[in-house]
């Protein structure tokens, strides 16, 4: 039996190696190489075109190979009672915590100020940017933000789903405690999982509801944001600037509005990257379990869809 890697983008080597030395034995197959489809009895994938996983009959689990799911479960042709599971991994921990205290510190130190007062020749200090933080998202990659945040001094809050208990955070939680929540965040940061009821929800009634001059750093989904309402927002003046890291569409297209704006950061979905040589150790351990016909570590809840 294989295991079938479906990537479109990046080389497949550096996974191969990984996983081969992780699970030795294991029949490692790269798309669209598959071999007879009936012996494929697990798929690593990101972004599988819609059909593609159906089309192996004898699938025990799929793997993601990123800590968001909605690539395979927005795939109307995959069969709901096959386990899927998102990526755990340090890598992809320590990556989140690294951008997101990064993007939250480039503001809080007025970062962008100083670089533009260096361009004009000017010596200006910039006063502090808003110590009050607002975590979208208590999950795996979102408390590791928390927790390094709230390690730096700083006032941070997150908002999840269903009540999270983390030490030093202040805890919100669900859609009634939001608007509480918004109200103090001076930073918005968004990790949140891509579900039907979070979809757009970074929009101008979330954007009204934070402190006036608030800043959004965004890494969740895409489809969290809706554009035109940034975009009013910080015309508006109810946003003082923004991180992206995530898009409607990707690559971001040239002609673009993000692309002009000052006031906007604009990286390429970096954020937080698995690394095969550590993220390879956690899909071994999901193919024993799946094989002992036990729950996969970071198994979705398919109700809840995260």
């Amino acid at each position: 039996m294989s295991l079938v890697l479906i990537r479109k983008t990046a080389p497949a080597e550096a996974w191969l190696a990984a996983l081969r030395k992780a699970c030795p034995g294991l029949d490692v197959r790269v798309w669209p190489d598959t071999g007879p489809v009936e012996e494929v009895e697990f798929v690593l994938t990101w972004a599988a075109d819609p059909g593609v996983i159906a089309g192996f009959p004898r699938l025990r689990a799929i793997f993601s190979l990123g800590a968001g799911v909605d690539h395979i479960l927005n795939d109307a042709t995959v069969p709901a009672s096959l386990p899927v599971a998102r990526m755990i991994d340090r890598s992809l921990t320590a990556g989140m915590a690294q951008y997101v205290t990064m993007a939250v510190l480039q503001y809080r130190r007025g970062w962008e100020a100083m670089r533009a007062g260096q361009r004009a020749g000017l010596w200006r200090r910039p006063g502090l940017g808003g110590s009050r933080v607002g975590i979208l998202g208590l999950g795996e990659l979102g408390g590791a933000c928390a927790r390094a945040l709230a390690g730096l001094g700083l006032d941070v809050a997150g908002w999840s789903r269903s009540a999270k208990r983390i030490d030093g955070v202040q805890a919100y939680a669900g859609m009634d405690a939001l608007p509480a929540f918004l109200a103090r965040s001076e930073v918005l940061v968004c990790l949140l999982p891509l579900t039907s009821e979070l979809e757009n929800i970074l929009g101008r009634t979330t954007f009204d509801r934070l402190p006036w001059g608030a800043y959004l750093v965004h890494a969740g989904r895409g489809e969290h944001l809706v554009e035109a309402d940034l975009l009013d927002a910080l015309d508006r003046g109810q946003l003082s600037g923004a991180v992206l890291d995530v898009f409607r569409q990707e690559p971001l297209p040239a002609a673009h509005p993000f692309w002009t704006r000052a006031d906007i950061i604009i990286t390429p979905h970096i954020a937080s990257q698995t690394d095969p040589a550590t993220a390879a150790a956690h899909v071994a351990a999901n193919i024993a379990r799946a094989r002992a016909g036990l729950p996969l570590i970071g198994q979705v809840d398919r109700a809840l869809g995260y």
